[in-house]
């Protein structure tokens, strides 16, 4: 008795409360009641349409699955029809719930025609994305320029789509494309730099200097080339680092490719003693150049010793070797191994590897003879007996 009281009195004091909400807006002879019953009766339908619709899909789909089992057609096409009807049953639902709260006619057909405007674009992407993706995979494209293909088709399709279904909604699509094109104008001053990038982008992506996975030098910057996007150019060096290099500067730079042409040829310096044979250095060199396991011995490409100068003070040398374009990361690894093999193995031959030295004569210094006099009593005076 003392529980029905209570509830009682909170159910009139939250009446009371919104019968003075309801003054506070001017909607002051509105029934609640009639109102709580309103909205709960179309809560009801709508869920009520919820459950209809799930148990086509339901039905639809064990259908779906039955038919495409037989035919041993896959898994990728039940999928692709599930989503379709996935699709054209939510869409189905959208409209029906918003003809159980009234929304106007128009509003209803508008609804409907831009839902399947919208299904004809994405069926229509997924069939032109497949046909592009075999039809460059064929001809052996690029991959950075696949992706342009596909970003620019994605591009294209999701604006011609946008306008479409805006049509449907009675939208003046005209004064909208000119409003985006005063838009458009106004940010391409605004964004001078990253237009710029990305036109240079394009261009590197069409003329195609270096493809991803080259050994490339830009702007004193060394490494492998990891990512083409629109606005910049990703590295990674030798040391793992990663650089981002503007499009434009790029394009305007310019641009050594280790990887273009295949093998690389590595140069080594080093130099012997003028007393020293060459040919006797060339047979301790050669043998270490062959062994290395990341260089190339066939006839074309063979290791080579060559005499470079007569320098100075030695006979310089240039030992010559090549590797395979994917070893050009570490070739300054290489030449450091080669270097120290060949130091090794002169040394244990017995070739001499001089060092840079001067030799001076001095003939007639006659400035310097009573310098060199005092220097000659200083050392006879101390020469003396009894001298400390």
């Amino acid at each position: 008795m003392m529980a029905d009281s209570s509830i009682s009195l909170l159910w009139k004091q939250f009446y009371d409360s919104l019968t003075d909400t309801g003054d506070a807006l001017g909607v002051s002879g509105l029934n609640w009641q009639e109102l709580a019953v309103a909205v709960v009766g179309q809560l009801l339908v709508s869920l009520m349409i919820l459950v209809l619709f799930g148990t086509v899909y339901w039905l639809f789909s064990s259908l779906l699955k039955l038919a495409l089992g037989r035919a041993n057609y896959g898994t990728r096409p039940l999928t692709s029809a599930r989503t379709v009807l996935r699709y054209l049953l939510g869409l189905a639902v959208i409209v029906a719930i918003l003809a159980q709260y009234g929304a106007p006619d128009g509003v209803l057909k508008g609804a409907a025609r831009a839902g399947l405007m919208a299904l004809a674009f994405y069926v229509l992407w997924l069939l032109l994305s497949r046909g592009l993706t075999s039809s460059l995979s064929r001809h052996h494209i690029d991959s950075s320029l696949e992706q342009l293909c596909k970003n620019t088709l994605s591009v294209s399709l999701i604006a011609l789509g946008a306008i479409t279904v805006m049509a449907q909604f009675g939208f003046d699509v005209l004064s909208i494309i000119a409003g985006l094109g005063i838009v458009g104008i106004a940010v391409g001053f605004a964004a001078q730099s990253t237009l710029a990038n990305f036109i240079a982008g394009i261009t590197l992506l069409i003329e195609r200097p270096f493809r991803i996975g080259d050994w490339v030098q830009i702007h004193g910057q060394e490494g492998r080339v990891v990512r083409i996007a629109f606005r910049t150019t990703w590295l990674r060096t030798r040391d793992n680092v990663f650089s981002m290099i503007p499009n434009e500067s790029v394009a305007t730079s310019d641009i050594i490719n280790f990887s273009a042409e295949g093998p690389t040829r590595i140069r080594i310096a080093l130099g012997i003693a003028y007393k020293e044979s060459v040919e006797r250095a060339r047979e301790v060199i050669m043998p270490l150049l062959r062994a290395h396991p990341m260089v190339i011995t066939n006839e074309q490409m063979k290791p080579r010793v060559q005499l470079r100068e007569l320098a100075d003070s030695s006979l310089n040398l240039s030992a010559q070797v090549w590797v395979r374009a994917e070893d050009v990361e570490v070739k300054g690894r290489i030449s450091c191994e080669l270097l120290e093999s060949i130091k090794q193995g002169l040394d244990d031959a017995g070739i001499e590897m001089p060092f840079p030295h001067l030799q001076l004569f001095i003939d007639e210094a006659k400035g310097l003879e009573p310098w060199l006099n005092r220097q000659d009593k200083t050392v006879a005076s101390k020469d003396e007996p009894g001298t400390d």
